[in-house]
């Protein structure tokens, strides 16, 4: 009996094993043929000689040192680092008090929390890039507003600010982690804090922020990796000038590649950047005990 019954639950457990492999195979084909092999490719490739049209042609460390050699290498990652900088810590600023903003319910509420997300969707469209550039022409409403003739993708010292608050308006995705997080505060904290002649400031330093210290972590990785990684903005609206002042490291890799055809040399440019990527992540993971609270409510 028992051996039968062992039989049937063994068979019920190897049935369902094979339906979940059968729904995973779409993504573990996806992922196999657009990401693993792909990326597999690109670090052969960065070490050949390869420019798309013709075969790739073993250089070894070449591309590398050519790489470390290039004034416009370092530019490209001086700017995007700049970047970087100044637009991860404003979006999380401003997303944090938008939520804080929002986190009173109205009946309107829902449609303010749609508004201020849908820049996140449409921000890194062609459409809304292009629109941001007309925005910060000669002629376009910012200087009309100002009543002013400012040239701010002219200048040096302003185009990379221009997309920089592009940036920071697509605070969308953060805005709407810290809410969720906010709102999963139990008030009793905040009441016995009151009661004991707490004030708003007193409250949200000891008690908000040290419980938003996780999420302000995962946005800060997220959005870092996001900031390293930026490319369509400095392509549309500014296509990395003037001067190179927003030519960020990802625009200058796709050059490299499809306008210059150094498709191995653009090769070696990723794999820097997944490596300055890594090691950026595993420094906030080594620092994340030092000023993040992981225990309960």
């Amino acid at each position: 009996m028992n051996k039968n019954k062992n039989f049937s639950v063994r068979k019920v457990i190897e049935k369902n094993n094979v339906a979940g492999y059968v729904f995973a195979l779409p993504f573990i084909i996806g992922f196999s043929a657009f990401i693993v092999v792909p990326m597999a490719m690109s670090l052969y490739f960065s070490f050949c000689d390869y420019n798309i049209l013709s075969p790739e042609k073993w250089v070894g460390l070449k591309n590398y040192d050519g790489l470390f050699q290039d004034p416009k290498f370092w530019n490209s990652l001086k700017v995007t680092l700049k970047y970087a900088v100044f637009a991860v810590p404003l979006k999380l600023l401003f997303s944090l008090l938008v939520a804080l903003l929002l986190l009173r319910a109205t009946r309107l509420t829902p449609i303010y929390r749609a508004a201020y997300y849908l820049p996140s969707i449409m921000g890194a469209s062609v459409a809304v890039s292009v629109l941001w550039k007309q925005l910060f022409t000669g002629d376009g409403l910012i200087n009309q507003l100002l009543g002013a003739e400012i040239s701010w993708l002219g200048n040096t010292k302003t185009a990379i600010w221009v997309l920089i608050l592009l940036s920071v308006w697509q605070f969308g995705s953060s805005m709407l982690i810290f809410l969720g997080v906010l709102k999963q505060i139990p008030q009793e904290l905040y009441e016995a804090a009151e009661v004991d002649g707490a004030g708003p400031l007193f409250r949200f330093f000891r008690i908000t922020l040290p419980l938003l210290t996780s999420t302000i972590f995962f946005n800060l990785v997220m959005q870092s990796i996001n900031g390293l990684l930026v490319f369509a903005q400095g392509q549309i609206i500014t296509a990395g000038k003037p001067m190179g002042s927003t030519e960020f490291y990802v625009l200058y890799m796709y050059q490299q590649a499809f306008e210059f055809n150094k498709a191995g040399y653009a090769s070696a440019l990723g794999w820097v950047m997944v490596l300055l990527i890594a090691l950026f992540t595993v420094f906030l993971f080594a620092t994340k005990k030092f000023w993040v609270y992981e225990g309960g409510y």
